[in-house]
Order: structure tokens, then sequence, then C-alpha cells
């Protein structure tokens, strides 16, 4: 069976993913570069077949160079194609943003989505966002491992990149509201008024972060103004899937139901 994907570029700012021929969808939460683990889980324990699998950020895209994430797919891409599953990775910030926005991994059972991407499958119009921050970015910055940026060279492996927050963007987000009713929101962080409401340890390691707990208060406003502006639109949104806190929590708000997934949790929208 082959691995049908369609590609809509409507516009510049509107880029729809469709899969006609995925039969389930099934949310992941962190990964932290287990691909293997992932594909084994969804194909072989559960034995799930003709599935999108969406990981919730925090993938692992940029720790090593391309060419390993290169041999990791090709190492998978036997399982997933007989199981007739795909991947799409969202991102988080404990990943590359080059692999998402500037550079795609682009496969047929393997690929990165830009944030504001849209996914259309099974039924479901999802509205994918990535970006959160690192309360551990003073520590990683200060790792000998830590690079600066390389303009020349956006794929360097690293272990914190800048750029990682999520953005609000109203101009995408008009672009879709003129294509697509969104059914269903998968970010890496979460709304404001959604668990959880601290990191774990947050307040030791903004001792010596001066603007962490202002970062995390916008990354959550961000979110809050994607919900704002698919309320005010309109959308019928009823699901909303978010990781980056490794804890599972699960609860109903204004009749939206919000799902927060620990590591390597698998939750399917239905």
């Amino acid at each position: 069976m082959h691995a049908i994907i369609q590609i809509k570029i409507v516009n510049r700012n509107c880029n729809i993913v469709e899969y006609p021929r995925a039969k389930k969808i099934v949310v992941s939460g962190d990964i932290h570069g287990d691909f293997t683990q992932l594909v084994f889980k969804c194909c072989v324990q559960y034995e799930m077949t003709d599935t999108l699998i969406i990981v919730a950020g925090d993938c692992g895209f940029g720790f090593e160079r391309p060419g390993y994430y290169e041999a990791v797919y090709n190492r998978c891409r036997d399982r997933l194609s007989k199981s007739n599953n795909w991947i799409a990775f969202i991102r988080g910030n404990h990943d590359n943003p080059a692999y998402f926005n500037r550079l795609p991994i682009k496969h047929q059972r393997w690929r990165t989505l830009s944030d504001y991407s849209v996914i259309k499958a099974c039924g479901h119009t999802i509205l994918c966002v990535g970006g959160a921050t690192s309360i551990d970015r003073t520590l990683r910055m200060a790792s000998n491992k830590f690079h600066l940026p390389n303009p020349a060279d956006p794929l360097m492996p690293n272990l914190y990149w800048s750029n990682e927050l999520p953005e609000f963007n109203k101009e995408k987000l008009n672009a879709i509201d003129q294509q697509c009713a969104v059914d269903t929101v998968i970010t890496h962080t979460s709304p404001s008024f959604c668990e959880l409401s601290s990191h774990n340890f947050l307040e030791s390691w903004a001792t010596h972060d001066a603007d962490l707990l202002d970062d995390v208060r916008y990354e959550r406003q961000v979110m809050d103004q994607i919900y704002d502006y698919l309320y005010s639109k309109n959308h019928p949104l009823s699901n909303w899937y978010y990781g980056h806190f490794h804890e599972s929590w699960h609860a109903e708000i204004d009749q939206v139901r919000y799902h927060m997934l620990d590591i390597m949790e698998l939750r399917e929208i239905l």
C-alpha cells in the first residue's frame, strides 16, 4: 500500500497536510530522541495499523548531525510501511527550529511540521503550533557542548536554541480561518488555564535566569491568544493536546477536552 500524503499550500501562510489513508490518529507526549522506541511501541507493542502518530514536541531533532536522523528513519521506515503508519513531529523547546520551519524533514512516513501547519485526517482538522521555554537553558548554555548559532550551518548539533519560544501569528491564523474549521489543537505547551500551573523547580532555575519567569508566562499567553482567536472565529474546537510538562492530566473546560501527555504517553483523537 502506498503512503499517500497530500500537501496543499493554499498560500504562503497556510500549509495543509492531508493523510487520506489514515484510519486513526494518536498523539504522543515528548519522546526526547527515542524515535525507535516510539515506532516499536506503536507498530509492535500495540500493533497499530493505518495510524497517524503526532508527537507533541520535544522530539529530539538537533542534538546530532542530520545524517543521524536519516539513519534512524531508514531503520524505522520498513516497520512503519509494513504497518501503514505515519509519524508527524511538532516542534518542542528541545528541538532545533530549523528542522521544522526552515529545513523541514519530508519523508512519506516521517515528517516535521512547521508552526501553524494544519493536518487533515480521519475527519479532523488539527492546528499544530510548536515551541516553549527550556527552564534549564542557563545550564545548557554553560555547557561546553553549546555553540552559538552558525548561519552557514543551521543544522549544527547543539543543546539549546534561542528561538525556542512559540509565537502568535495572526496572519497565519487568518489564512487558516479562510480555509479550515479547526476542531483540534496540538501544541507543545498549554494555555495558562490548564495544568501544570508551574514547572518542577521553576523558581530554583529562575534565581539564575532573570527572564525565565517572564518567558514562561509569555509562552502560555501565546497559547491563550490562539485559543481566544479560535473561539472568536467560532471554530468547533473540541480537543487540545500538549506535552512539555512530563505529567499526565485530562480535563474538560468550557466544552473543550484538554490532554496533557506524559513522556511517550499515547492518546487517541476520537
